[in-house]
């Protein structure tokens, strides 16, 4: 179709030409959450305004009188159901809207099943695996709380958190908790008390309720918003028996919501006996080690080295005395013997020297040369020799 700013299409050939698009196109079942419900007193048509809670989205609804009475008796406004339609124009408002052929109400038993399908696909992409769990620090400054508007829920966890330890400061998303409009505010709440950093943990807190009042936290937008957070969070939804899926991603679940206080702030009475045993503990350990230590000291000191340190001294030192005294007696001992042998030595060179002999009146004849006479065919006569005596020597002649 050519158009242009000279040959523009009038509004009615338009919103004709969507419809005639739309006319084309079949049936679809659609399920949804109504919201809103007009059963005028004589009118043929019913109207009626379908929800997706996740996503905040609305499409109108009509039906003959007929079809919505065949279930007028189990369904109202709130209440989950699929419907079969077909997509309808109305061109004079340029208005979509949907024609219900068939209204099923959706049971407990098919939530259920839904869930459980959801379960499993949610699984398989690892979301609720125990390694992606946060822990919980010891001791949040400050805590997000999404709960109901000044329901019972906000009460038992604000008055049990600050019982326990009244210093623990909250930052509260008052949000619905059920019904159409509780997926988006829930999710919003989460990711506004998320991006603040002072905030150490969230927990999500919610009374009792039936199974349809607890499928906004069951929805797959929240569970996937609640697997991105940064900051631990905590799921405290209905009661014990009540399990829905943001249990399951949550870092961890109480029971209740008072059980989520109970797991998220201690008890400060609690830990100050903690710290008095610990302390306690530590003293006795101290003490048990200073007693040993002292022990040990003591038996060191009771040693005989420690004890008189001296002893070991003076009896080495007589010991050193005695070997002196014997090393003296064996070296007295060597120098007299060799004294005595020196002297006999000696007696014994003075004996036996040419000395003695001369005194005993012995001469030696010498030699011009200075050899001695032995032979008297050494000599000749006229020879001149000399005569050594014991007390000099003197010059001789041989005569013949």
């Amino acid at each position: 179709m050519n158009t242009s700013p000279e040959s523009p299409l009038p509004v009615g050939e338009v919103s004709r030409l969507i419809g005639g698009w739309i006319d084309r196109l079949g049936a679809v079942w659609v399920e949804g959450q109504i919201t809103q419900l007009s059963r005028r007193p004589g009118a043929g048509v019913v109207f009626l305004t379908l929800r997706d809670p996740s996503y905040d989205i609305s499409v109108s609804v009509t039906c003959y009188r007929q079809v919505f009475d065949a279930v007028a008796d189990v369904v109202s406004e709130g209440a989950r159901v699929v419907v079969l339609a077909k997509p309808e124009w109305y061109a004079p408002r340029g208005q979509l809207s949907l024609r219900a052929a068939e209204i099923r109400p959706v049971g407990v038993g098919e939530l259920l099943a839904r869930l459980e399908q959801l379960k499993k696909a949610l699984t398989r992409e690892g979301l609720f695996a125990p390694e992606r769990k946060k822990p919980l620090p010891f001791l949040p400054q400050l805590v997000g709380l999404v709960c109901g508007r000044a329901s019972a829920a906000e009460r038992d966890v604000l008055e049990n958190a600050r019982h326990r330890w009244p210093a623990v400061r909250f930052e509260v998303r008052n949000v619905a908790v059920q019904g159409v409009h509780a997926v988006p505010q829930v999710v919003q709440a989460v990711k506004e008390l998320d991006a603040i950093e002072d905030v150490d943990v969230i927990i999500v807190a919610r009374g009792g309720g039936s199974v349809e009042d607890l499928l906004p936290f069951s929805d797959e937008q929240l569970i996937r918003t609640v697997a991105e957070c940064r900051t631990p969070v905590v799921s405290a939804i209905g009661h014990e028996p009540d399990n829905p899926l943001l249990d399951h991603v949550a870092d961890l679940r109480a029971s209740t919501p008072t059980d989520a206080a109970k797991k998220v702030v201690p008890d400060v009475g609690e830990e100050y006996e903690r710290v008095r045993l610990l302390r306690d503990r530590a003293r006795r350990c101290v003490a048990a080690l200073v007693e040993r230590e002292e022990r040990g000291l003591a038996h060191a000191l009771a040693r005989p080295s420690i004890e008189d340190p001296h002893r070991m001294i003076d009896e080495r030192a007589d010991h050193v005395a005695d070997l002196l005294d014997r090393g003296r007696r064996c070296l007295r001992h060597q120098l007299d013997r060799a004294d005595s042998e020196l002297t006999h030595t000696h007696a014994r060179v003075v004996a036996l020297s040419p000395a003695a002999t001369l005194k005993r009146g012995y001469a030696v004849l010498q030699k011009a040369d200075g050899h001695a006479v032995r032979d008297p065919g050494e000599v000749a006569a006229g020879e001149a020799l000399r005569a050594r005596v014991s007390e000099g020597e003197f010059s001789v002649r041989v005569d013949t």
